[in-house]
């Protein structure tokens, strides 16, 4: 896949051919449109969408940062971050939808990775890996593990199947069945990426790094009473190693206390003064507790939710120069409030109601949302941008998030409601218990990964009706049946990968249910081993990003190519096979002994 284009069109793209052949060559039938366009109407994709709502919610409430600060902490080195984050996802997975754990991690690790100064494409891919690991560990971990679960139990409730059943004793695969082959291949899959991701796994998008030429701030914050972080140490509250950042001193009962030590602790009405980029800034926004020290932000008109900001260069033809912040009025003529100031590639010291504005001065200031278009155009400012992420935190709602998401946890997990139903409940809840606003769901979400999710699903149906997936598999298996059972269950998985990275985890389990059924059958061999491979199989799909929903869902914002996924996710989809095809049989022999 070309990176000229976006992977959300060139995917379009190949399903608009496809149906446009079968237009122009009826008797051929690859898809027709309504089979074509169906993948958008599938739960899946409603679902991933309705999950970006949840994170949304969670991201908005600052429950992220809470998650993030008590699972993943500060590692000292790539593989420990990287542990960090891949075990609980791994374990998450394994009780809820693989989707929605991605879902829920990535604003974490974007974030993490910013402030860790980290490479997102080494953590991306990992998280994908690591959810689609966990979720082979239970019956409903991922899609295709419930899709072949209920096909087996049609299959045993047969009756053309019951000397079979009877034979070998099979009966209905119990919750944690797969979970003997399931959690050492997690293990196996973890290890891999710990130890290979430094070389097989390409830095295709570098952490954010602070350079000599990043605009440069002194902000005052005030430390309000009641903020959670009072006694606390400046190391403890999370103030010390802020990316871009760093704390210069405290002013406190008129005593200015320089050089800061970490063990200092935070006291009510401490003016703590930062001095670091614009994108810290916005971190200490959302510390709940911390507001700017300039009483002009009290006196803007709005609410906080629907305040941001903004960063505007003064004109040579500003009315504003030559005077000073205090004197200009300039809180009640642009109803804005300046915290902060840089000049000529240095911050502005000094107190900001003293400071005299001059040409080319960046101001960055704290106002209503429709300031950037009110301006924009003005003669007073140059280059009026609001701050990306910028918008006030609403941390009153940070533990009824976390409470909504773990009520989406409990109803995708232990109850028979469906997956998707559930995810629009929960996103429905974040809107209407006012977590986050309506604008603010639509825009959570990422509609290039569901336009890529649905013309895959698409393409899918394609290969299928064509029938070049089910024919190439039995060809294989034709070739190995000679060659003993575990020759046989080599090929099982084998194709089924193969199809999984052509066609979908779902798609491979339809498709190659009955051949592997068949294959046991026919060997007279205990059926069981070749159910696990194909689970097994049919998941851990890591060669491509079409292969899997989450694979999809991280390739844009990763930054990475199409051959990343062969290159790092090829020897791990070899390693995972070695577990399967090894201890399937191990665990449940091909024939019973008498």
């Amino acid at each position: 896949m070309s990176n000229r284009i976006g992977p959300d069109v060139a995917m379009l793209g190949g399903l608009t051919v496809l149906m446009l052949l079968t237009g122009l060559f009826p008797g051929i039938n690859i898809v027709d449109p309504p089979t074509g366009v169906s993948g958008f109407a599938e739960r899946a994709v409603i679902m991933i969408g309705a999950i970006y709502i949840v994170a949304a919610g969670l991201q908005e409430t600052g429950a992220i940062e809470m998650i993030a600060a008590a699972v993943l902490g500060r590692p000292k080195s790539l593989a420990t971050a990287q542990l960090r984050m891949m075990a609980p996802v791994a374990v998450m997975s394994a009780f809820m939808n693989t989707t929605a754990v991605v879902a829920m991690y990535m604003p974490i690790v974007a974030d993490w990775s910013r402030k860790m100064k980290i490479s997102s494409s080494r953590l991306y891919m990992p998280l994908s890996f690591a959810a689609i690991l966990g979720g082979t560990c239970t019956l409903i971990g991922t899609s295709s593990n419930v899709t072949i679960d209920g096909l087996y139990r049609s299959w045993l409730a047969h009756e053309d199947n019951e000397t079979t059943r009877n034979a070998f004793g099979l009966v209905e695969p119990a919750f944690w069945w797969i979970a003997v082959v399931g959690v050492p291949s997690t293990i196996v899959g973890i290890g891999y990426v710990l130890l290979c991701s430094r070389w097989l796994l390409a830095e295709r998008r570098p952490a954010t790094q602070v350079t000599l030429e990043d605009r440069k701030y002194k902000v005052e914050m005030l430390v309000e009473p009641g903020s959670p972080i009072i006694g606390k140490t400046i190391e403890d509250a999370g103030l010390r190693h802020l990316p871009g950042l760093y704390l210069a001193d405290i002013e406190r009962e008129n005593d200015i206390l320089p050089a800061v030590s970490p063990d200092e602790r935070i006291q009510a009405n401490d003016l703590l003064v930062f001095v670091g980029i614009v994108e810290s800034v916005v971190d200490l926004r959302r510390i709940r507790g911390l507001v700017p020290a300039t009483e002009q932000v009290k006196k803007v008109e709005g609410g906080r939710r629907q305040r941001t900001l903004v960063e505007a260069v003064v004109s040579r033809h500003s009315q504003l120069i030559g005077r000073s912040v205090r004197n200009c009025q300039f809180r009640t003529r642009f109803n804005a409030a300046i915290i902060a100031v840089h000049r000529g590639g240095v911050m502005v010291d000094g107190k900001i109601g003293d400071i005299v504005l001059q040409p080319g001065d960046t101001l960055l200031m704290e106002t209503h949302l429709g300031f950037v278009n009110a301006y924009r155009n003005s003669s007073q400012f140059y280059l009026v941008s609001q701050v990306e992420g910028a918008r006030e935190v609403r941390h009153e709602r940070a533990w009824l998030s976390l409470a909504i998401l773990g009520l989406l946890v409990v109803m995708l997990a232990l109850t028979p409601i469906d997956r998707m139903v559930s995810a629009l409940v929960c996103a429905g809840l974040m809107v209407g218990t006012r977590c986050c606003t309506g604008t603010v769901a639509r825009q959570s979400i990422n509609w290039q990964v569901l336009i890529v999710i649905g013309s895959a699903i698409g393409i899918g149906r394609a290969l299928d009706n064509t029938g070049i997936a089910q024919t190439v598999a039995e060809g294989l298996t034709r070739v190995c049946t000679p060659l003993g059972p575990h020759a046989l269950l080599v090929a099982v998985y084998f194709m089924t990968s193969v199809v999984a990275q052509l066609v979908s985890n779902n798609g491979a389990a339809v498709l190659m249910f009955p051949i592997a059924m068949a294959v046991a059958v026919e060997s007279k061999v205990n059926p069981v081993p070749f159910l696990m491979c194909l689970m097994s199989a049919s998941a851990c799909s890591f060669i491509t990003p079409m292969a899997y929903q989450t694979n999809l869902m991280v390739y844009g914002p990763g930054g990475y190519k199409f051959t990343d996924y062969s290159l790092f996710g090829a020897p791990l989809n070899l390693a995972v096979g070695i577990v399967a095809v090894t201890l399937s049989p191990w665990f449940f022999p091909f024939h019973l002994t008498p």
